[in-house]
């Protein structure tokens, strides 16, 4: 495991399964993150609406109703017409908010010049945390890693450190569990000369999808 050839067999393995994907395709997300583009601010808000309906559902899901949304917020719809297809109030408030405002939000996330700022910024919009912070600072461009509960696990299965998925908490980040995160993406980059946010897309949907062995499951994601 953790080494050039074991990476390139789940990447070739998502992609003969269809799995080769977040809210772009696996090429797609290489390629922003090889050379980030700036979005324009509808673009920038629908990558905002993913990450906000993305957690706690499949991604199945997630990009079906996600579809769905952007399409109507499009067309003119507001929090009562979306409502009716995805009644969660406070992440379609949020998506709302975040379009109504898209052009002024979008302006301001890209004259941030670094980015610890791009992040601080990103998670003063409604219904982003941390973590999912992280995650739309990726699907934007950014070469960052996304440290949800897969990644943690298997952080500490890359260290050989059974008795951290004790304290494994996908609310709030361990330092010493982000240490073999990290430990374990330099050592991946270095193996396979890929940014670090594309190896954290494949073994996020490698973990999701029981391809790697050896991580306990002490929660439903």
């Amino acid at each position: 495991m953790f080494d050039a050839d074991w990476f390139w067999n789940l990447d070739k393995t998502l992609r003969e399964r269809g799995l080769d994907s977040d809210s772009k395709s696996f090429d797609e997300i290489r390629e922003m993150l090889a050379t980030p583009k700036r979005l324009s601010g509808d673009a920038f808000s629908d990558e905002c609406a993913y990450v906000i309906l993305a957690g706690g559902f499949s991604q199945k899901t997630a990009k079906r109703i996600h579809k769905i949304i952007c399409e109507k917020l499009r067309a003119g719809a507001g929090f009562d017409d979306l409502i009716k297809i995805f009644n969660n109030k406070n992440k379609i408030n949020a998506i709302c908010k975040i379009w109504q405002n898209r052009n002024a939000l979008c302006d301001e996330y890209y004259s941030k010049k670094t980015l610890d700022d791009k992040l601080a910024f990103i998670q003063t919009l409604p219904h982003i945390g941390k973590i999912t912070a992280n995650h739309l600072a990726r699907n934007l461009g950014c070469d960052i890693v996304k440290y949800d509960i897969w990644i943690q696990r298997l952080g500490a299965l890359y260290a050989g450190n059974p008795e951290i998925f004790a304290i494994i908490d996908n609310g709030k980040l361990n330092p010493q569990i982000k240490k073999y995160c990290d430990d374990m993406f330099a050592h991946l980059v270095r193996e396979t000369g890929l940014p670090r946010g594309y190896v954290d897309v494949v073994l996020w949907k490698s973990c999701q999808n029981g391809l790697i062995k050896g991580l306990k499951y002490g929660c439903e994601n």
